[in-house]
């Protein structure tokens, strides 16, 4: 069942006002965790945690930026 352009709107607007917050927090939390890794290495578990999170969510996000397609 694909998502309503109203339903989009609000999923996303959810995902980035709570869920980026706590995945920050607990990112954050994991990388201070472990013990200092080489700058190159840390840098790349920062990129792909970066995008991690938005890859479920992508279908949420696409074209929620443009005009509603209904109208």
């Amino acid at each position: 069942m694909a998502l309503s352009y109203k339903a989009r709107r609000r999923w996303s607007l959810i995902l980035l006002l709570v869920w980026l917050p706590f995945y920050i927090v607990v990112a954050a939390t994991i990388m201070s965790a472990i013990p200092r890794l080489p700058t190159l290495v840390e840098l790349l578990i920062y990129l792909v945690l970066g995008l991690a999170w938005a890859i479920p969510f992508k279908f949420v996000f696409k074209g929620v930026g443009k005009g509603d397609p209904d109208t």
